[in-house]
């Protein structure tokens, strides 16, 4: 059970968090939620895919880390950091912290704060990175925690924006994977979406525009490129069998 509180200077001054990652942090998942900020990042080394919530109808983006139940192809305990890639998604990073919301003095407007999780594996009062400097102020480590933390907050805000538009102009569409390992074992993995690139060809030049001024048309190509990552992971899998 979590246990998150404010952070603070004060309490948590001597506080230190572990940078590596492993399953013994519970990052042994096929699959992490990424968010609108981290395509053009994600495109060079995952597969971004789009899940469908069936009670909200509402989506989310996800990128493939695995392709069986409890496995991420991309740790690696023989390197420092324990994950075998440039670029490691915010929510992963983030690890045990959180956004938490203040009350400012006039109770009408509320400001993101960060919770820790002070019960997280990751959290040590021995070893890791400090989240404080010694006589005062947030540690390099903590700045890059908040800004992982602002791609987060800022996408959740955006991703909705970002679909909408999506079917607005009939972009998304489901997607079977289909991989047959050295092995002979063929996984299948289901329930999926991408962008369908033949219609976002075919879109008028306003359409393309509207996608454009919002942000959203570079975002739809990262994921439509991003497809050609599933031979990288089969072959990680395959070299781990």
């Amino acid at each position: 059970m979590a246990n998150n509180v404010l952070l603070n200077n004060v309490a948590h001054q001597n506080l230190k968090v572990i940078g590596r990652f492993g399953p013994e942090f519970g990052n042994n998942v096929s699959s992490v939620l990424v968010f609108p900020a981290e395509f053009i990042e994600l495109q060079k080394e995952y597969t971004i895919l789009f899940r469908r919530n069936l009670e909200t109808q509402k989506y989310h983006t996800t990128v493939l880390l695995g392709l069986s139940q409890n496995e991420n192809l991309f740790l690696n305990p023989n390197l420092g950091s324990g994950w075998a890639a440039n670029y490691i998604p915010a929510s992963v990073v983030k690890g045990p912290f959180l956004i938490g919301f203040q009350s400012q003095n006039s109770g009408n407007s509320k400001t993101p704060v960060i919770h820790i999780d002070l019960d997280h594996p990751k959290v040590s009062q021995e070893d890791g990175y400090p989240l404080f400097l010694e006589h005062g102020g947030n540690s390099p480590y903590l700045e890059h925690i908040a800004k992982n933390l602002n791609v987060i907050h800022e996408g959740m805000a955006q991703q909705d924006a970002m679909f909408d538009m999506f079917s607005e102009f009939d972009l998304l569409e489901p997607i079977d994977i289909d991989v047959d390992l050295n092995n002979n074992e063929r996984i299948k993995l289901v329930g999926n979406y991408t962008i369908n690139e033949d219609k976002l060809t075919a879109l008028s030049g306003e359409q393309l525009e509207k996608l454009n001024k919002k942000g959203f048309l570079p975002l739809a190509y990262a994921v439509i490129t991003s497809l050609t990552n599933i031979r990288k992971l089969t072959e990680i899998k395959n070299n781990k069998k």
